[in-house]
């Protein structure tokens, strides 16, 4: 009775309960296989786009990290010219101070000098 089972199970019985050929058998098999084969090869070709496709997001975000790098590279450049101006601005409030101070002594002095530029 299994060995039934397993021949309707792989269609070497027709539905008569007849035998069929072992040609029509290998046929059958190869039709399979071949269509087994088409699937794999299509499973395949899919799985290669997704590949594609995940190397092409891997790049933009390589390109956006580069994008995210330069514009750290430009806030650092920034932040060295406010410092610079920074340093700039402490020098001649320095200068005024010191000219300021020399008002100062002048004025206390009762003499009364104008600078010009």
């Amino acid at each position: 009775m299994a060995a039934a089972q397993v021949l309707k199970a792989t269609h070497a019985v027709d539905d008569t309960g007849r035998v069929r050929g072992v040609a029509d058998i290998v046929v059958d098999v190869d039709n399979r296989v071949a269509g087994v084969s088409d699937q794999v090869q299509d499973v395949g070709d899919r799985v290669q786009d997704v590949v594609e496709q995940v190397q092409d997001i891997g790049d933009q975000v390589q390109d956006v990290g580069d994008q995210v790098q330069g514009v750290g590279d430009q806030v650092q450049d920034v932040g060295d010219q406010v410092h610079g101006v920074s340093d700039h601005v402490q020098g001649v409030s320095n200068q005024i101070q010191g000219l300021d101070d020399k008002v100062t002594a002048v004025m206390d002095g009762t003499q009364y000098v104008y600078l010009s530029s």
